[in-house]
């Protein structure tokens, strides 16, 4: 019985996880299978782990947080974070939560850092953007969430002016806005207050430069894309997966 490995989310043909597996087993010469779990509601899940070829999941939009309720058990930082991208099945198919974004997101941010990088702004508050506050904690950056729908403590896209973006060095784009097809859309931040101190970070990878991300290579700002996080990820993912 072939062992499977796959993808739960919604509307994830596009999804870079299973050509990376797929190529990755081939290179490897591994007997496994790689699949889309494209659910139209989280409760379909359950059809899922009941499978017993199924032996490691990765989770995507919209599901990091919604997942949690089906887990056994949930690894510390997933626990902190509030979201899950990485399920492994344990012994009697007991299901345990990780959260593998924050490193990937961790290590591929690194190398982007300088030392007028004091503070950040986290743009979405969806369950990516939570692995995004965990690191900036971690990374000593204090960070503030920019929302449509603002919470406490929380920015509005209308309250982004000179000063808050100019001592926001850091801009991370965790919303879906300029994802393909829709690659004209950008979040609605006044792009003419970057300079080339800044860093512009977007968790999206397709298109591989967003009109965010080119409206601040205008500026001069040092951008990044999703990609690098999503491999490191995907690794972190499988190392789990085996250990």
């Amino acid at each position: 019985m072939k062992k499977k490995f796959g993808l739960l989310g919604r509307d994830i043909g596009y999804s870079f996880s299973k050509g990376y597996f797929t190529n990755k087993f081939e290179k490897e010469n591994l007997d496994y299978q790689y699949d889309n779990f494209d659910l139209k509601q989280i409760e379909d899940v359950k059809k899922v782990i009941a499978n017993s070829q199924v032996k490691g999941l990765n989770v995507t939009i919209p599901y990091k947080e919604e997942v949690i309720p089906y887990m056994d058990d949930l690894d510390p930082v997933a626990k902190e974070i509030g979201a899950v991208n990485t399920i492994k099945f344990e012994k009697n198919q007991k299901l345990r939560g990780y959260n593998s974004d924050y490193y990937g997101f961790t290590e591929s941010l690194k190398p982007l850092l300088n030392d007028s990088i004091k503070k950040a702004l986290i743009l979405g508050t969806g369950g990516a953007s939570k692995a995004i506050a965990y690191s900036l904690n971690k990374l000593n950056i204090a960070y503030t969430f920019v929302s449509r729908n603002p919470d406490v403590n929380q920015l509005s896209y209308t309250n982004l002016d000179e000063d808050i973006i100019k001592s926001s060095t850091l801009i991370i784009n965790c919303t879906p806005l300029g994802t393909f097809p829709n690659i004209q859309d950008s979040p609605d931040i006044p792009y003419e207050y970057i300079t080339k101190n800044h860093v512009l970070y977007d968790l999206i990878y397709n298109p591989d430069e967003t009109v965010f991300l080119r409206k601040g290579k205008e500026k001069g700002a040092t951008i990044s894309n999703g990609s690098r996080m999503l491999v490191l990820q995907a690794e972190k993912s499988w190392e789990i997966w085996n250990t």
